[in-house]
């Protein structure tokens, strides 16, 4: 820990001795292995400020987070298993064990929301895109200061009732479950693409 006192940036500049900025988007991975602790909220802080610079359509900040630790992860799992038994009541007790396991998977969640409003000049799709873009961010400082994170999403991202009982009201949607700790193992090497393959020049003659 530094020392007591330190505005953000200088957090950053200290204690988090984290990588150059082309660096770190050019070697981002997900770190889908987790364990305690959980960032720290100076590092928090740097994550959050990341993700509220997402390129923003009428500066309308369509997004909000909601921040899941300790209990809050078993009541989690609990919704789930919850939503997972009304869909299906014939469900096992193993699937129910692993709904009951599935936010245990890192010491905290941090749910990323689209929060939709009705603009004629910015259609919906923007805005949840302007919502992935401020998720994005997130992982990328979230791996620039060596905080392992990785975006999940899954059936229940997309079911009404996780909605519902999150307290998600209409116009908003789940953007993912960012999952985010301390890596039990090293970052593996990100896959060479190569950029030829998805940047074209056109027209092409």
């Amino acid at each position: 820990m530094g020392r007591p006192g330190l505005c953000v940036e200088e957090f950053i500049n200290e204690v988090c001795g984290f990588m150059d900025a082309i660096a770190a988007l050019h070697q981002r991975v997900s770190t889908p292995r987790l364990t305690a602790p959980a960032p720290t909220p100076e590092q928090l802080t740097v994550l959050f400020k990341a993700a509220l610079r997402a390129a923003d359509h009428g500066n309308m900040h369509p997004w909000r987070f909601l921040i899941v630790e300790g209990e809050g992860l078993i009541r989690l799992g609990e919704l789930f298993a919850k939503v997972a038994t009304a869909k299906n009541p014939e469900i096992t007790q193993s699937e129910l064990d692993r709904c009951h396991a599935m936010p245990q998977r890192a010491p905290m969640i941090i749910i990323s929301i689209a929060k939709c409003q009705p603009n004629p000049k910015v259609p919906q799709i923007e805005q949840i895109i302007a919502a992935g873009a401020a998720t994005q961010n997130l992982l990328n400082a979230a791996f620039a200061t060596n905080v392992g994170a990785v975006w999940r999403t899954g059936d229940m991202a997309y079911d009404p009732a996780v909605k519902e009982g999150l307290g998600l009201i209409e116009g908003e949607e789940i953007i993912g479950f960012i999952y985010v700790g301390t890596p039990t193992v090293p970052p593996h090497a990100p896959r060479e693409q190569n950029p030829a393959d998805f940047f074209s020049a056109w027209p092409q003659e």
